[in-house]
């Protein structure tokens, strides 16, 4: 499925398409919500209300949530409003467009798509050294999930289908989010002759399944075939990982330990591979197993929202270039499969959250035995990265369909074979 309205060197998205990389259409939508609370002043509702009381009566969140502000340049390109200030002011500021975000959905637009809004919101601060540790901190993410549940009950709710529109340049079934998605109806389970598409909320759109036998299984009766667990884009493999490594620095290597939360099975996977590949806005956002095997173990582990990795500098790109990083820190799940396979053995399937889209559900549970290809859970609201996890005895044979892992991949089909396991 084409992935973009419009070629890229006309729209330029940062990785995964979630935020465009055209600053530029950032500053235009900030400027409409901006202007929009201005015209407005809501009362906060409770969790944003939670969250202002939290930085208040804490005074080392306080000091942070300040000069996280404070620290963004008061130079081009960072002071955007026409008094030469930053868009996003101080926390107060801060507070209000997070509210109006409250009960809004993301609409369909071609010249670059806000599905983070939150995360534009914060772009610059959350980049400073003051932002980097307040987003850190355990206190903030457990107000922030409150805030991120809260807008999620909105997208589910009935309220949030007025996206699911057919105006032409900002509705989901308009004119030009056919040009964007032109095999929607063929592709996806939908009904064109019901109001939205027979689809009940945002979510439920965003969580629509594909119709059967489109997204066919590679060599279903073959367990050396590996398969795609995501709608996904190869963006990195590395091998040898160690156990313990200083992640957040601006290489981002990978961490086993940390990655895998400190399970008890995480030194079974010391010295393996990871494969790692991110989830684009258009796609399809359920997880498929890639090995038929036993799942011994699924949970969710609670993380970060808005942390990116340290970098020279304020980096807008920073939180979708952080892809590798954020497998250490933030809300992600974490899927233990004994394949039938011996020559695999215990993998793990480990979907990342991101921002605004860290909402893991897990579909399968402990015992069940799932096939290759199988449903076991599902990204809400979005989706960002996912991983699968090799211990240091399986020997694999990776196929990333004529590209090479990184920023600028396509979309490798789930279920698609992406690795062929080797005989020990």
């Amino acid at each position: 499925m084409q992935m973009k309205a419009t070629p890229e060197a006309e729209v330029p998205y940062r990785v995964g398409g979630w935020l465009p990389s055209d600053q530029a259409f950032l500053e235009r939508w900030l400027e409409a919500i901006i202007r929009e609370t201005q015209a407005e002043q809501k009362a906060l509702h409770p969790c944003i209300a939670g969250l202002q009381h939290l930085v208040e009566s804490d005074a080392g969140i306080f000091m942070l949530f300040n000069q996280m502000f404070e620290q963004v340049p008061r130079k081009p390109p960072y002071n955007k409003d026409p008094t030469g200030k930053p868009q996003v002011r101080d926390f107060p500021h801060m507070l209000q467009l997070l509210n109006a975000v409250m009960t809004r959905a993301p609409e369909f637009d071609r010249s670059g798509l806000v599905g983070c809004p939150i995360n534009t919101i914060i772009d610059w601060s959350m980049g400073t050294a003051a932002g980097f540790a307040a987003f850190l901190n355990e206190r903030v993410n457990e107000q922030i999930k409150k805030v991120l549940n809260e807008w999620a009950r909105f997208l589910s709710s009935s309220d949030s289908t007025y996206v699911l529109s057919e105006d032409p340049h900002r509705g989901w079934f308009g004119a030009d989010a056919q040009i964007a998605m032109p095999n929607f109806d063929r592709d996806f389970m939908c009904d064109p002759g019901q109001l939205h598409h027979g689809f009940k909320s945002w979510d439920d759109f965003f969580t629509r399944e594909f119709r059967p036998g489109v997204r066919p299984i590679a060599r279903p009766g073959d367990d050396a075939i590996i398969v795609n667990a995501c709608e996904s884009a190869p963006y990195r493999i590395a091998r040898h990982v160690k156990e313990h490594d200083r992640f957040w620095i601006k290489s981002q290597p990978y961490s086993m330990a940390h990655i895998l939360a400190n399970d008890s099975l995480a030194p079974m996977f010391a010295g393996g591979t990871i494969y790692q590949a991110f989830l684009s806005p258009l796609s399809y956002h359920r997880w498929h197993s890639p090995v038929s095997g036993t799942v011994i173990k699924a949970y969710v582990k609670d993380g970060t929202y808005y942390s990116e990795a340290a970098s020279e500098g304020l980096d807008p790109a920073g939180p979708n270039e952080s892809q590798a990083y954020i497998t250490e820190v933030a809300t992600r799940a974490l899927i233990f499969i004994e394949a039938d396979n011996k020559d695999i053995g215990l993998m793990c399937v480990l979907p990342v959250g991101m921002a605004e889209v860290s909402s893991c559900q897990i579909t399968v549970y402990q015992g069940q035995h799932v096939m290759k290809g199988d449903q076991i859970g599902m990204f809400h609201f979005g989706g960002s990265t996912h991983c699968l996890i090799f211990r240091p005895e399986v020997h694999l044979e990776f196929d990333h369909h004529g590209q090479r892992p990184g920023l600028n991949t396509k979309n490798i089909h789930v279920n698609s074979r992406i690795a062929t396991v080797m005989r020990s």
